[in-house]
């Protein structure tokens, strides 16, 4: 798998030697002037993103800063108030409007910026509407599941014109000319428009345009990254040359599934000296949970909790690890914890709504999801849980609804792709089974579990040389739930190719050797016994027939094979003295062989098993 570009910026020159695969196994050493390069610009941008009322910005690169608190910086950082002075006369006016801004009155924010001139004043004016717009459309929404876009064409529109209409005297005017200036802030509210509008080509290019004159914004790099589609999208943006770069990039491959390419970024900058970010924890753990290594991910949100015990991100990624281990326990006192924080958090309804559905009250877990919608419809995980718990409950129309709109939240979100695929083979409709099959396998392309529903929906609509493809490679990339052998035996089966079916069977009973899968390997036994007694091959059949009455499905199968050989066994030898009157005489003439060659290389013909596209 190709790894990350190399960045050659003066902050990280001697990052990148650390953070290149195949690095020997010293001591980790922290990069000095990489952490003090960090620290001035950390410091600057905090101060930016608090006076524009940016502050899940400010709260990241707070936490961000608190990881450098111990390092020295070579000079001392100039004051901050020179910055008010540029404020001149609208200073009364920024600091009426930014206390009610705080206060989430933005309305009143508004009103009173709408005269100013200033950079600063002109953003609150415009990014308090924004935000009004989008709080009374929230509390418009009486049914989540009922999508209501009404108001897009209201405050987004009027946004659009007048900051398109700044945007177009930006570009048009001389840069020596001073008129019709947008700033980098400014430009990510429109990019954020834009977005917003459906208008993604534009939008990417007005957030790298804001990225290349704030390079700090924290969230015009998440705005970017919710519009990549995949690799090719991401190495052709244009992008500026800062140590930012590295944490979009890791983000970008987290949400593209790219999560080795992601771990090798986040390591090298826990080894530059950000081991203590909490961050930059949680964003590992989340990769080991997108590589289904539980152990691992548990363990880190353990260590994040030791460290920030009231920090609630995350901790829905956190809760679906526990729920998928049953621990039911950890569970609870995770739920009553978070309760205890903060109860009106989108977070916190998650690890609720989880526990309740690991105790299959699937009615209460809808609830607490769509109590997470209702405080924010864009938070994508209440989406695809809500979709499964309405599968749960056999509410296929409504499970369709979450999935879709999880999709209209975030197109990668292969588990809602998954989900459409699982609804609609449920209501028997193959075809549409294929296509969602499809997106999910495309998002996850080495995920077995995607390749093996892609098979059996082509198995279903008779295509068997795809479904074969599928199989084949579902177990060649590491079959997780250890199937797909089974389900490609059984194709060969069903189309008459026994010997082939025969092959698959054995190497699935000798990789499922230790595995506790009863009712399968009955089932296997069952075929093989019927095999080898139609070769009468009677000592592999009565093997296998003896091991078919060990389970209770297939155990009166086994007993009537049981009798069918020992008939045929014995009718054999009386043939045998029959035809030749002595037994004598029957060792020196060829005689039918009902044992066979025990190895399976002599006894059935070769198959490959390696994948080949």
């Amino acid at each position: 798998m190709a790894r990350h570009e190399d960045l050659s910026d003066k902050s990280s020159s001697r990052f990148e030697d650390i953070s290149r695969p195949g690095r020997p196994s010293s001591p980790p050493h922290k990069d000095m002037e990489f952490l003090r390069a960090l620290k001035k610009d950390v410091m600057v941008a905090r101060e930016q993103c608090y006076l524009r009322g940016l502050l899940q910005t400010t709260k990241w690169l707070s936490e961000l800063l608190y990881c450098v608190r111990d390092v020295k910086l070579d000079e001392p950082m100039p004051s901050s108030h020179t910055y008010y002075d540029q404020l001149g006369e609208e200073l009364d006016h920024y600091h009426l409007a930014k206390s009610y801004f705080d206060l989430k009155e933005y309305d009143r924010c508004a009103y009173f910026t709408e005269d100013c001139t200033t950079d600063l004043g002109k953003f609150l004016h415009l990014y308090s509407q924004y935000l009004s717009g989008e709080k009374k459309k929230n509390e418009d929404i009486v049914d989540p599941l009922v999508t209501n876009d009404q108001h897009k064409g209201a405050y987004l529109k009027e946004l659009h014109t007048e900051l398109s209409k700044m945007y177009k005297q930006h570009t048009s005017s001389a840069p020596e000319s001073g008129e019709g200036e947008i700033d980098a802030w400014l430009l990510w509210l429109y990019g954020v428009v834009l977005k917003r509008l459906d208008l993604t080509r534009q939008a990417v290019e007005v957030l790298c345009q804001a990225l290349h004159l704030e390079p700090l914004h924290w969230g015009a790099w998440l705005e970017l990254a919710a519009l990549i589609t995949d690799r090719e999208m991401l190495s052709t943006l244009k992008l500026p040359d800062h140590w930012m770069r590295k944490l979009f990039l890791a983000h970008t491959y987290l949400e593209l599934q790219l999560n080795d390419e992601a771990l090798e970024i986040y390591t090298g900058l826990q080894e530059a000296g950000l081991s203590h970010s909490t961050y930059i924890m949680a964003q590992v753990a989340i990769t080991h949970h997108n590589q289904r290594e539980v152990d691992q991910a548990v363990a880190i949100f353990n260590e994040l909790e030791s460290l920030d015990p009231f920090r609630l991100n995350n901790l829905d990624t956190y809760s679906n690890l526990l729920y998928v281990k049953e621990m039911r326990v950890e569970l609870s006192h995770l739920a009553h914890r978070v309760v205890q924080v903060d109860k009106y958090r989108v977070e916190t309804c998650c690890v609720i709504g989880n526990y309740y559905s690991l105790r299959s009250q699937h009615e209460k877990a809808v609830q607490y999801f769509q109590r997470a919608l209702r405080l924010n419809p864009h938070y994508l995980a209440a989406w695809t849980l809500m979709g499964h718990e309405y599968m749960e409950m056999k509410n296929t129309s409504a499970a369709i609804q979450c999935y879709r709109q999880a999709i209209d939240v975030n197109r990668r979100d292969y588990r809602a792709w998954y989900g459409l695929g699982q609804t609609y083979e449920i209501l028997k409709l193959p075809a549409y089974c294929l296509y969602y099959f499809k997106q999910a396998q495309k998002l996850r392309p080495n995920d077995s579990r995607m390749l093996v529903a892609l098979g059996e929906s082509y198995e279903k609509l008779e295509k068997t040389d795809e479904a074969k493809k599928c199989f084949l490679k579902a177990h060649s990339v590491g079959d997780i739930e250890g199937i797909a052998l089974m389900r490609l035996a059984k194709l060969y089966s069903r189309l008459g190719e026994g010997e082939q079916a025969a092959v698959l069977y054995e190497r699935y009973l000798q990789e499922t050797e230790d595995a506790d899968r009863c009712e399968d390997r009955g089932q296997v036994y069952q075929f093989l016994t019927s095999h080898y007694l139609q070769k009468n091959m009677l000592d592999l059949a009565y093997d296998y027939a003896q091991k078919c009455t060990l389970f209770m499905e297939t155990r009166e199968s086994g007993k009537t094979m049981l009798r069918e050989i020992a008939n045929r066994r014995q009718h054999i030898e009386q043939n045998t003295q029959d035809d030749c009157g002595s037994v004598l005489v029957s060792r020196v003439r060829p005689r039918v062989s009902h044992g066979g060659d025990r190895s399976a290389a002599t006894r059935l013909p070769p198959l490959n098993l390696t994948y080949t596209p």
